[in-house]
């Protein structure tokens, strides 16, 4: 279905969609001390409200992004955004921390269903010839939701209170739920490829390789940023705002190094894959030595960034490339596999913090990412492209 004229707001209303699901799922690192101090638990603990989610999207998301394939796309639009909405007033008026680990839950079931859907219906509203600027349209609610999103929830719960910053996230939602609802006609699928042929990528070896090299590269970046705010607060000893500014500097950073690597992914795709998991033990050897000094660290995040930003589009390319049969398909196993390497990192992160002391967990990052590595290099000696 191409819409004859597509109204230009709708695109920005899915990237907004986008924006809301990015700020509901990672702006929960910024505010992490606040909410483990109103329920009185660890940070640790806390961690499992960003490990949980990813946890939930990793195990589902292929099988929902299957079932959901059939289904008129206009209602997974408005459900996905509806859940988003309706979980973060949850948090924001919840009284114990088991509520808000189960809103966790249910909203991340949608999660990895809005994106394949988001991204499809994007380049199905406009001409063929300006798809994939429709796509990218949509796609820079991601990095927005990192620059902006995470920050904005952050410096909110610190200015005002840990309730506005989580109505903040309800509100985008919202506004994103009406524009889908207003503008977006509805979508029926009239096409549907078979279950059998999306399934048949997973008989690929070479696929798994590189789904397993995906799952450690998230963990070695979210081991450690999942915890930003705690190890800069507690190392660093940056305040609240301090670390607010930090988490927009980062994400800043990340939409400029994001264009960067897709440079370098251009140019070499093996090569650049090969080269970031390295490029991350690097910078993680920086911020172990940087943390206790304060205007060390700020530069030193500026650098952290530059290499995060590559994770994104380096995963998905080295992922998808082995699954160009079923591309709707392997963008879910993408979303699905790097979740699961979320809720590892997390995790793992959390038991360096728990047995080893906070500053010691740079140490979880760095040997997540020798193991990415090694994977890597593994599937290019084993199963080289042809």
């Amino acid at each position: 279905m191409k819409s004859q004229q597509v109204n230009p707001l709708l695109i920005l209303m899915l990237a907004l969609g986008v924006f809301g699901i990015i700020t509901t799922e990672m702006g929960i690192v910024g505010v992490l001390p606040q909410v483990a101090h109103k329920f009185g638990i660890s940070a640790a603990q806390a961690g499992w409200l960003v490990s949980i989610f990813a946890l939930v999207v990793a195990i589902a998301g292929p099988f929902l992004t299957l079932l959901a394939s059939g289904m008129n796309r206009k209602i997974i639009l408005l459900a996905a955004v509806m859940m988003f909405a309706i979980s973060n007033v949850v948090y924001a008026y919840a009284t114990t921390f088991d509520t808000m680990l189960i809103f966790r839950i249910i909203p991340a079931l949608f999660h990895p269903v809005f994106f394949s859907v988001a991204l499809v219906t994007s380049a199905q509203l406009v001409p063929a010839e300006k798809s994939s600027q429709a796509v990218a349209k949509v796609f820079t609610g991601v990095t927005a939701g990192f620059a902006f999103g995470v920050p904005l929830t952050s410096y909110l719960a610190e200015r005002l209170s840990l309730e506005i910053a989580f109505l903040f996230g309800a509100m985008v939602s919202v506004v994103a739920l009406i524009g889908i609802w207003i503008w977006l006609p509805s979508m029926p699928v009239k096409e549907k490829m078979s279950y059998g042929k999306q399934l048949g990528i997973l008989r690929k070896p070479g696929l798994w390789l590189n789904v397993a090299a995906v799952i450690f590269i998230f963990a070695a970046m979210f081991s450690v940023y999942s915890y930003f705010a705690e190890y800069l607060g507690q190392v660093t000893h940056m305040s609240g705002s301090w670390i607010s500014v930090m988490l927009t500097v980062f994400g800043v950073v990340m939409i400029i190094g994001n264009l960067g690597f897709g440079q370098f992914l251009r140019k070499s795709v093996v090569r650049t894959v090969l080269m970031f998991p390295l490029l991350y033990v690097a910078a993680y050897a920086l911020v172990y030595w940087a943390g206790p000094h304060f205007m060390w660290m700020v530069i030193v995040v500026i650098l952290w960034a530059s290499v995060h930003s590559g994770g994104l589009i380096v995963s998905q390319t080295w992922l998808t490339a082995e699954a160009q049969d079923a591309p709707e398909f392997g963008n879910s196993l993408f979303v699905s596999f790097s979740n699961l390497g979320i809720t590892l990192g997390t995790a793992i992160g959390g038991w360096f913090i728990a047995n080893l002391g906070i500053h010691q967990l740079i140490w979880s990052g760095m040997i997540f990412a020798l193991i990415a590595f090694v994977l890597i290099w593994i599937k290019i000696k084993c199963f080289p492209a042809p």
